[in-house]
């Protein structure tokens, strides 16, 4: 039986306004959007004393009542299908954030260290090192489980009861039963929420933790090498059949202990190299960028660097480095840097080809390229082909006039969008791009 934590204060620092303003801070670091009220995080913050005394009160005095979350969709990356989102407002992300500072230190340490995601300390990247460390001993299979819409699916009676055999103080536990039946807008409707936890609110990544920490002590008691991040885990084993076995039972467990269900679809039992990880793929005992992670990126460049002469550079190249520097650093993880220098690549000739379609004509481009140290005989072959622009970024003359380092090195060229380009790359100093 777990042991109970004796937390006679708890409730009483929930209601502190020094604990409230603590929470303020997570969630201004947080930012995010207004919720139903339209209150945004600056509007909260411009009368922050008199909000968190309002909320101080009514949570002493349970006046307190959640507003129901902003429903918003976003597409999951390959475009198939959406992921919703709920949106707090301002002051409930505030109540959820300190409620989240309290628990977090109660519940955390008897979290299993193979759970990595959203906790103190544990990162995406410790879960893929730790995946191929077991891959590595010899279990190369792995149990691919998939939860078909898991926040959607929580049950809220079963993750109470499981917080209560850790928190004797029934008022946190009832709090928490509101913030979970506080309802969904939807285009100016209420709808009452039955089960789940909706994604967006502070509390959401803890409480997915204490429901599947029920998943981590099963496959413990059965002896299995497992890794973990929120909803996706993966667990390890020697062969094709006693994966199929594992897989069976578990999706059995999940589906009628947890209450929960599994997505047979998506589900597999394959050997590791043929199964996404957070992104990665464990290969002969080394880490790789999934395949479709790598497609995502080349279509995320697409996008960022869209067809049209007409449409201003500057916003465009703000965002590349914006999205870029991100990308690269969460896939340095990599053995394979060629892999990010792909991606570099692509993006170095999708800013070519803008660079060759803003000469207009031909015979522009041709005037440039001469400019730019190109012998006239490959500079005219090149240009007064019957090539399209795509296909102009890639050619040798075009390369040459705008080589790699001229990305970073570049300056005062004779050209507006050169000069702007060159500044761009100055200021930003992305060097991957050298």
């Amino acid at each position: 039986m777990s042991q109970l934590i004796e937390e006679p204060r708890l409730f009483e620092n929930l209601c502190s306004t020094l604990y409230l303003g603590i929470g303020f801070i997570l969630v201004k670091r947080n930012r995010g959007k207004p919720g139903i009220d339209g209150v945004s995080i600056a509007d909260f913050e411009a009368n922050l004393d008199e909000e968190l005394s309002q909320l101080q009160q009514e949570l002493s005095n349970w006046t307190y009542q959640p507003s129901p979350v902003r429903r918003v969709e976003i597409p999951k990356p390959g475009g198939k299908g959406m992921r919703l989102l709920g949106i707090p407002t301002v002051r409930d992300r505030v109540v959820q954030a300190t409620l989240k500072l309290l628990l977090e230190p109660i519940f955390d340490p008897h979290f299993s260290p193979n759970s990595y995601g959203f906790r103190p300390g544990r990162s995406q990247h410790q879960a893929v090192a730790a995946a191929r460390r077991i891959v590595n001993s010899g279990k190369s299979y792995v149990v691919d489980i998939d939860l078909s819409k898991f926040f959607d699916r929580i049950h809220h009676d079963r993750l109470i009861a499981r917080m209560g055999e850790k928190i004797t103080d029934k008022r946190i536990l009832r709090l928490v039963g509101l913030m979970l039946r506080s309802g969904i807008m939807i285009n100016g409707v209420v709808i009452p929420s039955q089960e789940g936890a909706m994604q967006g609110g502070p509390l959401s990544p803890l409480l997915s933790n204490i429901v599947l920490d029920e998943l981590d002590q099963e496959l413990e008691r059965r002896g299995l090498e497992f890794c973990r991040f929120a909803d996706d885990c993966n667990i390890f084993v020697k062969s094709q059949k006693a994966a199929e076995r594992v897989m069976e039972k578990v999706s059995q467990f999940i589906e009628k202990k947890l209450k929960l269900k599994v997505n047979q679809e998506k589900s597999q039992v394959a050997l590791s190299e043929k199964v996404k990880f957070l992104g990665f793929t464990v290969v002969n005992g080394t880490i790789a960028i999934a395949h479709k992670a790598l497609q995502t990126a080349m279509d995320k460049v697409k996008a960022l660097t869209p067809r049209g002469t007409h449409k201003a550079l500057e916003p465009a190249l703000d965002k590349i480095n914006q999205w870029y520097v991100g990308w690269s650093n969460y896939y340095s993880l990599t053995n394979y840097p060629s892999q990010l220098h792909k991606i570099e690549a692509h993006i170095r000739r999708r800013l070519r080809s803008r660079l060759v379609s803003q000469q207009k004509r031909k015979q522009h481009l041709y005037r440039n390229l001469v400019k730019r140290g190109v012998p006239r005989k490959q500079a005219s072959k090149t240009v007064f082909s019957n090539n399209k622009r795509w296909v102009l970024s890639n050619a040798r003359a075009v390369t040459r006039a705008y080589p790699n380092s001229w990305f970073i090195n570049l300056k005062g060229q004779e050209i507006r969008s050169d000069r702007k380009l060159a500044h761009w790359f100055e200021v930003s100093q992305w060097i991957r791009l050298a």
